[in-house]
């Protein structure tokens, strides 16, 4: 057997399969994000501040976990200044403008809503992908996409008729979060490749912060964060357990599968919120709700199934430079 063909050469089947777990707790995390938010939305404070909270709880955990990253690397060799300056603005845009815009579009929907316009994201990862970072478009996954974004219209359509006149405002603001978030996506893999996870993560979330504070700075007074018990136990929950625990959870995962991959193993983020929604929040569920939910499931696991398939299958793929 050549070295060319040595199975070495690509990811094992247990980091591959590590990578799904850690991107469905991931997941799951990230869904508990809209309960947080909107719980916190009932002692009247607007997206800017809540966002502020979150990441003034959260940036410390951040810094630490960094600064000790880097000591522990303190042998390898030095990382360039443009290299930190392009992870703190991609994590600007993925954790700043794709927060401070799903924020925005959460007062105007419902978690449940919320989830399902933001998670047409994969759809965006695989065509902006294809278009500007010249990705490989899987045509034995097309199926997949179709099965799960048709669980996904199911279920979309069942709760658009509840939806008040500021639907389509929020559902505005949530579709801008969702393009920035696959945007985000692609950009941090190769980062994450000369960075490693931990680190990387730690600087993104600094320029999120950063763009946040200045954000805030611009638009409110510093008396403008309420001090209410309350709010801030759910800003608590929402910066870490929804912020800091998923943040490394996701790029831990893509260090070990695809943008792609990441992205479609996502879609089970919205069934999580539909199900806290119902717990937490007392939403009502119908059976076209359900239905979606099978839907969607489905097609998560026809995709994981097909990536987890033997290469040379992979010879069906087109690439998007023709």
């Amino acid at each position: 057997m050549s070295a060319a063909s040595s199975p070495v050469a690509s990811p094992s089947a247990l980091s591959r399969w590590s990578g799904y777990a850690l991107a469905l707790a991931g997941a799951f995390l990230f869904a508990t994000k809209g309960i947080f938010i909107k719980l916190a939305y009932a002692y009247e404070v607007d997206a800017s501040t809540l966002l502020t909270l979150r990441l003034l709880i959260a940036t410390p955990f951040f810094i630490v976990v960094g600064l000790i990253t880097r000591y522990r690397q303190r042998k390898a060799a030095p990382l360039s200044g443009s290299l930190y300056l392009k992870a703190l603005a991609v994590g600007a845009l993925g954790y700043w403008f794709a927060s401070y815009t799903d924020f925005e579009g959460l007062v105007h929907l419902s978690p449940q809503f919320e989830r399902l316009i933001l998670f047409t994201y994969p759809l965006f990862v695989i065509l902006l992908g294809a278009w500007l970072f010249r990705q490989p478009l899987k045509v034995l996954a097309l199926p997949a996409f179709v099965i799960a974004y048709a669980g996904l219209a199911l279920v979309f359509w069942s709760e658009a008729g509840s939806g008040g006149p500021d639907v389509a405002i929020g559902a505005g603001w949530v579709m801008a979060s969702s393009v920035a978030f696959a945007l985000y996506l692609l950009l941090a893999k190769p980062l994450i490749a000369q960075m490693g996870a931990a680190l990387f993560t730690s600087v993104g979330m600094v320029g999120a912060a950063i763009a946040t504070f200045i954000h805030f700075g611009l638009t409110h007074q510093a008396s403008a964060i309420p001090a209410d018990p309350g709010l801030w136990t759910l800003a608590l929950g929402l910066a870490i357990g929804a912020t800091v625990l998923p943040g490394y959870l996701v790029s831990f995962a893509l260090a070990r599968i695809s943008s792609q991959a990441n992205a479609v193993i996502g879609f089970i983020n919205p069934i999580f919120t539909m199900g806290l929604s119902v717990l937490i929040l007392k939403e009502s569920l119908s059976l076209i709700d359900l239905l979606g939910t099978v839907l969607v499931l489905g097609g998560v696991g026809l995709y994981t199934w097909l990536e987890q398939r033997p290469q040379r299958l992979n010879k069906a793929d087109v690439s998007s430079a023709g």
